[in-house]
């Protein structure tokens, strides 16, 4: 709880002070996670087209610009991929940056209006390896000359090595042509950040430092790039059989509902939400949280950053650990549908969508551990062709272990995958709340007994289960396509994934985001042969949708549904009731619960 809070404390403190709206997160717990609790962060932006490119030239300047450099930060990016053990927070300590979001800030004021002006031809940022990877690289086709003794330093007494492989934060590194150095100096001065000439970059294909006068390193960059000789290593995958839970058939699942939603992986995590800073700079669109009283859980955020004008940019995600410790092949799978079908939840065109990757994973010498992570990879690769979404960029972090003495916790196999799309028009998208009285509520997915890493057997059995979700890519781009169609049309109202808890749970978030209540069938839902009432309720299936319809529109989304040979079942409808009642497969009433009480106990668990 502690570390929880520190992780919150950080992202509020230095997001909110750059004036940059924190839109979209998740957040997963599980006991593996306890030596090596695990963060992501990400971020999008926009520039003008011509300034994608970076060109390098001998004579360019290296030009170091922002905070000064420090011990604080050494090592931080092979820090990241250690074992840890009981000793790691005294001895590795110094890894950690320390950041300064006031410096950040001013920092990137003043790089865009050097940008404008069209002032460097080339940037980096100082992150891992600080400047000898930001230095090495951007110098890899032409070579370069440092002098490490103007390097700005927070202090006295950092070694030549020290300062070249510092990852201090707010850094970052321009090639400068030598006509713009004054004009760029002037930039910097206004914004009151600091900029230094720290070398050039030559043409000899050469790394050159010099300490005091003295060279201190001379290597080719063939050999700093290419020198090194891959690593071989051998992976091994074995698939592990986890036992299924016994369950027998209940009369009532109401508690069973209430569990899952006071889950903490399925709990409102609207105490961290509301300590970020979601509306800054006034483009946000479809928020974090969203409803009668803004406080239902949104399936992706939009955003747009130019406010004139109508197109947006949504932001999402998929992560699902529970799965990797069955299959790291199918959690990729269902990692990339997830991140791709909340995209389309709210309105985004299905074939306008990119997505990234970020794997942290245990200790990848041992080859059962390669061998998942090699499996996971497969999956990527294959689930990303079938959708046609072009993974755009990606991070790793190995080796999350945590020893102490004789014992041993790896994390569980993880993969986040981020995803990104277009709207072209914002007025036509829609949330998952459900609106109003008396529409119609579809279901829109085929149904399959896919419990297996599921929040219900997982929270409520103890048990991982084996059959997990699988990926029907043919079937699922059909589906994402009928949904986008009957969003664009006007047709469907509200819209919400079916994700963690199942149908069940997507049924308990729009009736309460909404503040309506509901009656749905269950003998409607479309499923692969006779599933058992809570197998209809809380499986995982991917691909899958909760719509609000019109009711004046029935015939014409369920033609959009038959046209793209879609399975669909009318399955209820909202009401006024403040009830949300389930029929099960035999006619009776298996879930009666009023909606402020499925509230209570989504909101009860995380309310720190």
């Amino acid at each position: 709880k502690r570390i929880m809070k520190g992780v919150v404390a950080g992202v509020r403190d230095y997001g909110n002070k750059m004036g940059i709206p924190t839109v979209n997160g998740a957040i997963c717990f599980h006991p593996d996670y306890l030596g090596n609790p695990l963060v992501y962060c990400g971020n999008v932006g926009i520039m003008p087209k011509d300034c994608s490119f970076k060109k390098v030239s001998p004579g360019d300047l290296i030009v170091l610009v922002g905070g000064k450099t420090g011990r604080d930060g050494i090592h931080g990016a092979t820090f990241s991929s250690y074992e840890l053990n009981q000793a790691s927070e005294e001895i590795s300590s110094h890894s950690v940056q320390i950041g300064n979001p006031i410096t950040e800030k001013k920092l990137v004021d003043a790089l865009l209006k050097a940008r404008q002006q069209k002032l460097y031809s080339a940037i980096t940022d100082c992150g891992g390896g600080g400047l000898s990877s930001a230095v090495g690289e951007m110098g890899e086709g032409t070579g370069v000359r440092v002098d490490l003794d103007k390097v700005p330093l927070k202090y006295q007494g950092l070694s030549y090595t020290e300062i070249w492989i510092s990852e201090a934060q707010e850094r970052m590194i321009l090639a400068v042509p030598p006509q713009n150095l004054i004009s760029l100096q002037k930039i910097f001065k206004k914004e009151e950040v600091e900029l230094t000439v720290i070398g050039e970059f030559t043409s000899d294909r050469k790394l050159k430092l010099y300490y005091q006068g003295n060279l201190v390193c001379d290597l080719d960059m063939e050999f700093l790039h290419k020198g090194l000789p891959s690593i071989v290593r051998k992976a091994k995958w074995k698939r592990h059989i986890h036992s299924q839970p016994e369950i027998e058939q209940k009369q009532n699942y109401t508690q069973d509902l209430l569990q899952l939603l006071s889950s903490y992986n399925i709990a409102s995590k609207e105490w961290v939400i509301r300590q970020y800073d979601h509306e800054v700079q006034g483009g946000s669109v479809i928020k974090p949280l969203v409803g009668i009283d803004n406080d239902g859980p949104s399936d992706a955020a939009v955003v747009r950053p130019i406010l004139y004008s109508k197109k947006a940019v949504a932001v999402a995600n998929g992560i699902n650990p529970l799965y990797g410790l069955i299959d790291p092949y199918w959690m990729a799978g269902a990692c990339i549908d997830e991140a791709i079908r909340q995209l389309v939840a709210v309105g985004c065109n299905p074939e306008r969508i990119a997505l990234l990757d970020n794997f942290c994973w245990a200790d990848t010498d041992r080859e059962e551990i390669l061998g998942e992570l090699v499996r996971c990879a497969l999956g990527c690769y294959e689930f990303a062709l079938a959708y046609g979404t072009p993974f755009i960029s990606g991070k790793d972090s190995l080796n999350n272990e945590f020893h102490y003495y004789n014992k041993r916790i790896a994390i569980p196999p993880t993969l986040l995958i981020s995803s990104i799309g277009v709207i072209d028009d914002v007025e036509k998208c829609v949330t998952m709340d459900f609106k109003r009285n008396g529409n119609l509520i579809y279901i829109v997915g085929e149904t399959r007994n896919e419990l297996g890493g599921s929040q219900y057997y997982y929270w409520l059995y103890k048990k991982l289960g084996d059959n997990l979700p699988k990926i029907r890519p043919d079937m699922g781009k059909r589906v994402f396509q009928a949904i986008y169609e009957g969003i664009q049309k006007g047709y469907i109202i509200s819209c919400h994934d079916l994700s963690e808890g199942g149908l069940a749970v997507a049924l308990a978030e729009m009736c309460f985001a909404g503040g309506l209540g509901a009656s749905v069938f269950l003998n409607e839902v479309p499923c692969e042969n006779s599933l058992k009432d809570y197998e209809i309720l809380f499986s995982e299936s991917n691909s899958r949708f909760l719509i609000e319809v019109n009711k004046n529109k029935k015939d014409e989304i369920e033609k959009i549904f038959n046209e793209y040979k879609v399975p669909y079942g009318l399955i209820g409808c909202t009401d006024t009731t403040s009830q949300l009642v389930i029929y099960g497969s035999g006619g009776n009433q298996i879930i009666t619960a009023d909606i402020y009480k499925l509230k209570q106990a989504w909101q009860s668990s995380l309310n720190w």
